[in-house]
């Protein structure tokens, strides 16, 4: 099944991940679409997560494995 890579469907996916994140009081600011994947030629755009103090790295590593210990 192709991926849909447009441009609604990439935002939507960022919010969905914003929003999961804000779940889990972590907020990474520079989370969107990355706009130069939609000039690409593989089709594949993409959601840019960007950068994040240390303080906010170690809590989402921390979420992630509360998670995989369920």
């Amino acid at each position: 099944m192709p991926l849909d890579c447009s441009l609604p469907v990439v935002h939507d996916s960022a919010e969905e991940l914003r929003t999961a994140l804000e779940d889990h009081g972590i907020t990474l600011p520079s989370l969107g679409v990355d706009l130069p994947g939609f000039a690409g030629v593989y089709g594949v755009s993409l959601v840019a997560l960007g950068n994040c103090n240390a303080a906010t790295a170690r809590r989402l590593a921390e979420v992630l494995r509360k998670a995989a210990a369920r």
